[in-house]
């Protein structure tokens, strides 16, 4: 996931409708009509949840339409291909929630736009994958290869690291995922091209292999364990995706049920048997502060 974060809220919101990578409804027409935020909201109003279409829609329409109303949950999913207005969105109250980014991301919007979006649940991680229409193995790449990876920071990171743990550059030492282009001590003769997450998929044949996060993977057909060259390892990965809200809305009694549900053995299943590839794996639990 990821976008560009030095853009105001306002020109990103723009910039991504020109794109056409806004919400699937204008941001104006997102807002929950919920009233009351919080622990004092009406545990019967509706709650609007912001998400990414592949996996995160995927999982919150499953509770929506298997879960939420034996639990007395109100849920609908606004779907967004885009990581900025999601995180606007809820910030400014037009949405209750959103399901698509993990910490380190959150943290950097949180800086960089002075927002004070939390999370609230951890629900499931998708190891980023380096894939190729031109290469068949890493060892392919090297002097000459041009790599398309995500231009956000924390992304972008992580990218650079799973090149260098396969040996397609070298970081400078003591480097991990906060890694920046400047950090590369080797490149190998090959050329970095720096786009935003959600464009890269339609790129990959553009240049030589793309670092591709795993819903925009997911959403352009491409299979992680069949089809990367290399793929980050899910064990330890501090990048779970969460739920999330802006602070002062996590005692929202709407919240509490979905937190239960996103959780629950039944969500467990459907990831499990709906991403049978590994590309999305359930991470649940309390995110670290």
């Amino acid at each position: 996931m990821r976008t560009t974060l030095k853009l105001t809220a306002a020109v990103a919101a723009a910039a991504a409708l020109t794109l056409g990578l806004s919400a699937c409804s204008a941001p104006s027409d997102t807002s929950s009509g919920s009233g009351k935020k919080g622990k004092d909201a009406d545990p019967a109003a509706k709650l609007v949840v912001a998400a990414s279409p592949t996996p995160h829609a995927d999982i919150l329409n499953f509770v929506r339409e298997k879960l939420a109303k034996d639990a007395g949950l109100n849920l609908e999913v606004k779907e967004f291909n885009d990581y900025v207005l999601p995180n606007t969105a809820t910030q400014n109250g037009d949405v209750d929630a959103n399901f698509f980014q993990h910490k380190p991301y959150l943290d950097d919007f949180n800086k960089k736009n002075k927002t004070d979006i939390v999370p609230v649940v951890n629900v499931e991680i998708e190891p980023l994958g380096l894939y190729s229409k031109k290469d068949k193995k890493v060892g392919d790449l090297g002097s000459g290869s041009t790599i398309a990876v995500p231009n956000d920071a924390t992304n972008e990171g992580r990218a650079l690291k799973l090149l260098a743990d396969n040996g397609v550059i070298k970081l400078k030492a003591g480097v991990g995922a906060e890694a920046k282009l400047s950090d590369v001590e080797d490149k190998k003769g090959v050329e970095f091209t720096e786009l935003e997450a959600a464009q890269i998929p339609s790129r990959l044949a553009d240049v030589d292999a793309a670092v591709i996060n795993g819903n925009f993977a997911i959403g352009a057909k491409l299979n992680p364990a069949k089809d990367s060259l290399a793929l980050e390892k899910a064990e330890g990965n501090p990048y779970a995706n969460f739920l999330a809200v802006k602070k002062g809305n996590e005692g929202d009694p709407r919240i509490a049920k979905l937190v239960k549900l996103l959780n629950s053995d039944e969500v467990k299943k459907f990831i499990e048997q709906k991403f049978s590839n590994g590309a999305v794996i359930p991470a649940f639990g309390t995110p670290k502060s």
